[in-house]
């Protein structure tokens, strides 16, 4: 039996749900131990490295793996999940913060600028960890500290990273009726889940969501459409991509959030080379 396997998670899906699928599709690993070296989050996509059987025991071998990923940039709104998946600015306070920083107006920027930005963002980095993510504060999630309305008792922590390479690609223009679709297909693509211990906050909170982009679709005070950029990103193990799109959309003084991330590599990486690859 192979010691672990490289699967294609979708957006939608949990690290879980996607290796117990898989496993349903091969029943010759009905009671073989399976575990995930390195979580994706439920709207991002991309390679999953998943353990079989006794390499089970060995996965905090695996943890220090770089990561490669493409990942994009919707400017102009921001959420506490840092993705599509979370509640939004509304859009009231996106306007009302027009005066000063133009932030729900990102049709201002320019390509050369992005690019420059992205620059400053390679080398050894300190991020804070989203507060939507599963790092132990004090004996309880982040996640768990955000739904209790408990954030102001803790101090978010932070995690150095070594971003090896950012390349912005490209910036695109999006329709707002356009990216409310695209953005609910993204939130309605988790199947529902209902065992509250997992749905953080009532399964995802996604009715608060909905209405969130619905919000944003029919308030005609928004510019009509937002941009998108697009980057490729090698990093070490454990570097947010969520984080990543919200700090650089704050140096080029907006907001953004996650539009869409795909992990296409997982390995060693140095000196500009994959010494290995998963």
């Amino acid at each position: 039996m192979d010691k672990y396997i490289v699967l294609d998670k979708q957006v939608g899906e949990t690290p879980l749900s996607c290796a117990e699928a898989y496993r349903a599709e091969h029943p010759e690993l009905e009671g073989i131990p399976m575990a995930y070296a390195g979580r994706l989050d439920p709207m991002a996509s991309g390679k999953l490295l998943v353990l079989l059987g006794d390499e089970c025991k060995n996965q905090t071998a695996y943890h220090g793996l770089d990561k490669e990923y493409e990942f994009s940039v919707l400017f102009g709104i921001e959420s506490d999940s840092q993705d599509v998946m979370g509640r939004l600015k509304t859009p009231a306070t996106l306007v009302s913060e027009r005066v000063n920083h133009d932030l729900a107006a990102p049709s201002a920027l320019e390509e050369a600028e992005v690019a420059e930005v992205a620059k400053n963002f390679i080398g050894k980095i300190k991020l804070p960890y989203p507060i939507f993510s599963s790092k132990t504060v004090q004996g309880k999630p982040l996640h768990t500290w955000t739904m209790e309305g408990r954030l102001d008792e803790i101090e978010i922590p932070t995690k150095e990273s070594e971003v090896h390479e950012l390349e912005f690609t490209k910036l695109e223009t999006i329709e707002r009726d356009n990216m409310v679709k695209q953005a609910l297909e993204k939130v309605n693509s988790v199947p529902p889940v209902t065992e509250l211990r997992k749905a953080l906050g009532n399964d995802f909170r996604r009715a608060d969501v909905r209405k969130d982009w619905d919000d944003i679709l029919n308030n005609n005070s928004l510019p009509d459409t937002f941009h998108i950029a697009h980057f490729r990103c090698v990093a070490s193990s454990g570097t947010y991509m969520r984080t990543l799109a919200s700090v650089i959309a704050k140096k080029l003084d907006t907001v953004g959030l996650a539009w869409h991330i795909n992990r296409t590599v997982i390995g060693k990486y140095g000196d500009g080379n994959w010494t290995s690859v998963f």
